[in-house]
């Protein structure tokens, strides 16, 4: 039986590592190897300023898409119109994750191709952002209507496209290695993004000294887990 104290303790403690890991991923590594590429440089940062605004779009629109029908909001609806909304709501969830999951493994495989070690820092970026946001996924499914199995197999089904993705990613990529640059920038991007917009604010809404010390060790250990994994490179 879960108990869903234990599991926002997880969350908390695990966005503060994911602040370091993502961070140090983007700027120490994947985007030092597509600048030391051959692609030109004002592409790759017009792909990075590019990045930063596609996910600062497409985060508005999954704001304004849960925002627009919640229990009392005021609105008169039919009886069960909350109910079903809210399990439209889950189902919505699970494309998006699935959607996320699949670019996820693209951008592994790109990683692997430029480089293994940065294949490897990649992957443990992405799987230390997806813990806690898959917790959530599953505490939005709960509330959603769906039984716990079902919220288990759904995610379990969703997370399985990130093999998919990358399996086609390192087909594809592998025959366009010019592109591998580009898409290394694009991870950057949104893994800058997710960090600065959506991570560290969460972690200021804690302001205490006894709050703030674990959240700083715990970045910096995302940040030692990183170098000790490139080690060399």
């Amino acid at each position: 039986m879960f108990s869903f104290t234990l599991l926002a303790k997880v969350v908390e403690r695990m966005v503060s590592l994911s602040v370091g890991i993502m961070l140090s991923t983007s700027l120490l590594h994947a985007l030092p190897e597509a600048f030391e590429s051959k692609a030109d440089t004002h592409a790759l940062f017009a792909t990075l300023l590019g990045g930063l605004l596609a996910f600062f779009l497409l985060e508005k629109v999954a704001l304004l898409r849960h925002s627009h029908h919640h229990e009392g909001d005021g609105h008169h609806h039919a009886h069960g119109h909350d109910a079903r909304q809210a399990g439209r709501a889950g189902w919505m969830i699970l494309i998006g994750d699935g959607m996320h999951n699949f670019t996820d493994g693209i951008l592994i495989a790109a990683a692997f191709l430029a480089n293994p070690q940065l294949g490897i820092v990649t992957g443990v970026a992405i799987i230390a952002h997806e813990i806690p946001q898959e917790i959530g996924d599953f505490i939005v499914l709960l509330n959603a209507g769906f039984s716990r199995v079902r919220a288990y197999v759904f995610n379990l089904l969703c997370s399985l496209l990130a093999v998919l993705g990358g399996i086609l990613g390192y087909a594809t990529l592998d025959r366009a290695s010019d592109l591998i640059p580009y898409v290394l920038v694009f991870a950057s991007s949104g893994f800058i993004y997710i960090a600065v917009s959506d991570l560290m604010p969460q972690m200021q809404r804690r302001a205490t000294v006894r709050d703030t010390i674990p959240q700083v060790l715990l970045i910096g250990l995302g940040v030692v887990i990183v170098l000790f994994l490139t080690h060399g490179h």
